[in-house]
């Protein structure tokens, strides 16, 4: 397991992991697909990256959540992206 924790990820993966683990509509499937971590492997590595009250703080809110579990999930719910997330189309830059 820590074969993928600490070696093969660059900083910029592993804080997409951490966002991903916070989301609440983003399973864990979806975080595995991506980065072929499993559930139990995103649970060290939050626990290695954040500080422990966040840490706790997260365990509470992710431990039994449906959306955070593809197959606790309603039939409605299929995709890895919210329906008010927005759309973003190419690699445009918005400008103020």
């Amino acid at each position: 397991m820590d074969r993928k924790l600490t070696q093969d990820f660059t900083s910029r993966e592993i804080d997409r992991i951490i966002e991903m683990a916070w989301e609440d509509r983003t399973p864990f499937e979806a975080i595995e697909f991506q980065f072929g971590v499993t559930e139990k492997e995103v649970i060290a590595i939050m626990q290695r990256e954040m500080k422990p009250s966040s840490f706790r703080m997260w365990r509470k809110r992710v431990q039994g959540r449906k959306t955070k579990h593809r197959k606790l999930r309603s039939n409605g719910i299929d995709t890895f992206k919210s329906s008010r997330q927005k759309h973003i189309s190419g690699n445009k830059i918005s400008k103020r």
